[in-house]
């Protein structure tokens, strides 16, 4: 599926979710008036008298705004409390995160599966949490590929092989990048407040146990067992809504499985291994009822499967990717070995940047827009190719709380000794003892990462950075900004590593708005932005052969932007760019592809896509939450 649509789509799917939670405010509002008038014997009136005539329009009118005061701060509730995105969810389903190093093989397996599909996909590696479950079942959650986490069972790391594994892990990263995530998360807290009334019932109920003798106890049970009965009519709705919005999901995600992996054998065999599994795919979490939606298989057991089910039945999903299974779940036993990382001797060595130059800049980068949001087996190739090219030391440090802080000042270091050794001294004042002594033994071995690898060797990073505490992001933050300001001057590659770093850092950090409310908004809303964005491209790259000023005025007629004269580089300050960035953000889904292509013309008008011109092209994608794969490396 397109990226850019698909991401439409889940917008599209945000306002008809909306719409049926209007026709189930409506229906709850309706339900509670009719109890209610039975309760005050409104029917028991002669039949003479008309129906409009009995009500009380006032108590009607307040009934209706209690209810959608009731549910409007139930659903606030809610989404208040998941703002912390998808570790919340997580942590709500008592997962365990997970960290490399540990001596549990499955555990490991999986962490690396994730790994290879981030890298592949071009995204921030997603935490990993285990459910300490025996189903075979996982989840992706979170509002963007910046604050994802994938959670997944104790049973599916240990009766999947690798490659179901991977078949699952690529099922959760097409909710990942094709928008269905935030969809989720905002219909758990909508279905929360439909659900509070019952759950309001419930309580009291339960308070008004002991003093059911009394006629205000008596009372209350009454208004308790109508408030119940109201929220089953709640629970009703919720889940006809789930089942409405996800079941296609599904079948969507499964084939982007196949896609991403060119394996269908993959997924179609973890669905077999859950119908043979004895616990299935059923959690047995108090939470699974309310992330149902956001699982691989049934999390709850239905009664009306084909009315409430929120995943389509496993035979039709199993069918749906091979059309001649014989109906058998018989699989043999997975094998217990995970394959030996790669010897990176044994790759290719040929650079990006020489193998680019005999490509055409703009074909390599409307090939690389053509995949965001759409893995390829290449592109898992291509990952295990760049884990097994970065040194092992590098990848060993990304994943160590200490180190990994350490390998992205490393990155920033100066090739002049002059220049590094002060930038070590202002470090050595700065960060923490800890993080300076494994930044100085990186160091001393003089590791060596190739331009082209620096990027998702950051992207291996982000999970064990999103740990840090609040203090030590703070530290981070500011020890980043004094390694780019020491020379005076901000480079390229220092910009799009912040930008980047930062961007999904923050996400986690200091959310900008805690509900993760987006709007969007047109080019021509925001031309101002595209424009200063495009000089900056235009300055970024090697122009001594090209007229400016021609190909800035065609990235902007690509646009459908009035024609402006290119602003000095002087005049674009850091912050400004940065600035008109997170403007650029709330482009509509649509209309980012055509932007990245206005850049993509401007990076490729000398007939060269150097690594640091891609760099930053990541950087603004990256901004812009459209993942970019990994540059593609052609033998020499």
């Amino acid at each position: 599926m397109d990226f850019f649509r698909s991401q439409d789509i889940a917008r599209k799917n945000t306002v008809r979710l909306v719409g049926l939670f209007a026709l189930s405010l409506i229906s709850l509002i309706a339900i509670t008036n009719i109890f209610i008038l039975f309760a005050l014997g409104a029917f028991a009136e002669t039949i003479n008298v008309p129906m409009f005539q009995r009500i009380d329009w006032r108590l009607f009118a307040y009934v209706s705004v209690a209810i959608l005061a009731i549910v409007g701060f139930g659903s606030l509730y809610k989404l208040i409390s998941l703002s912390g995105g998808g570790a919340r969810i997580a942590e709500m389903m008592q997962g365990r995160l997970l960290v490399n190093g540990s001596d549990d093989l499955d555990e490991q397996r999986i962490l690396n599966v994730v790994e290879e599909m981030a890298i592949a996909s071009g995204t921030p590696v997603p935490p990993v949490y285990l459910l300490e479950e025996d189903a075979i079942n996982a989840f992706a959650a979170g509002y963007n590929t910046n604050d994802a986490v994938i959670g997944i069972t104790r049973g599916a790391i240990k009766n999947l092989s690798r490659d179901e594994l991977q078949g699952v892990v690529a099922h959760e990263f097409s909710h990942i990048l094709h928008g269905d995530m935030r969809l989720n998360i905002r219909l758990i807290g909508i279905l929360h407040g439909i659900m509070v009334l019952g759950i309001i019932g419930y309580y009291l109920i339960r308070t008004t146990g002991h003093s059911r003798r009394s006629k205000d106890g008596n009372q209350l049970a009454v208004v308790g067992i109508g408030l119940l009965i109201i929220g089953y009519a709640g629970t009703f709705f919720g889940n006809l809504i789930k089942a409405a919005v996800s079941r296609q999901r599904e079948f969507l995600a499964d084939a982007s499985a196949v896609q991403y992996t060119r394996n269908p054998d993959g997924i179609a065999d973890a669905l077999k291994r859950i119908g043979a599994n004895a616990s299935g795919s059923i959690l047995e979490n108090p939470g699974a009822a309310e992330i149902s939606h956001s699982l691989f298989g049934n999390g709850v057991r239905r009664s009306f499967n084909s009315l409430f089910a929120t995943h389509p039945p496993l035979e039709k999903r199993i069918k749906k990717i091979q059309p001649q299974w014989d109906g058998s779940y018989d699989l043999p036993q997975r094998e217990l070995r995970e394959p030996a990382r790669a010897n990176s001797q044994q790759q290719s060595t040929a650079s990006g940047p020489q193998a680019m130059s005999a490509l055409s800049a703009l074909a390599l980068i409307d090939s690389l827009m053509a995949q965001s949001g759409n893995v390829h087996e290449a592109n898992l190739d291509q990952a295990k190719h760049i884990l097994a090219s970065i040194p092992e030391e590098l990848i060993e440090a990304a994943r160590d709380p200490f180190s990994a802080r350490a390998i992205i000042y490393l990155l920033l270091l100066d090739a002049s000794d002059e220049q590094r050794d002060q930038q070590l001294l202002a470090l050595q004042q700065s960060a923490d003892p800890e993080v300076f002594e494994a930044l100085q033994a990186l160091v001393s071995k003089q590791l060596h990462v190739q331009e082209e690898f620096r990027l998702p060797l950051v992207n291996v990073c982000l999970p064990v950075l999103r740990q840090l505490s609040s203090m030590q992001f703070k530290k981070f933050k500011e020890n980043l900004q004094v390694l780019i300001q020491s020379d005076g001057r901000t480079s390229l590659w220092e910009w799009a590593l912040q930008r980047v770093v930062l961007h999904q850092l923050e996400a986690v950090f200091a959310p900008q708005n805690k509900l993760h409310h987006t709007s969007h908004r047109s080019i021509k809303h925001l031309a101002a932005e595209c424009q200063l964005i495009l000089a900056f491209v235009l300055k970024a790259g090697r122009t001594d052969n090209v007229d400016e000023s021609a190909i800035y005025q065609e990235a902007l007629k690509m646009l459908e932007i009035e024609p402006a004269s290119v602003p000095a580089r002087e005049s674009m300050s850091i912050s400004q760019i940065n600035a008109a960035l997170d403007t650029l953000v709330h482009l509509k889904p649509l209309q980012k592809p055509a932007f990245l292509k206005a850049c993509a013309i401007i990076i490729a008008a000398d007939g060269v896509a150097s690594t640091q011109e891609l760099e930053v092209f990541r950087a603004i994608a990256a901004t812009l939450d459209c993942p970019i794969p990994p540059i593609p490396l052609q033998t020499a």
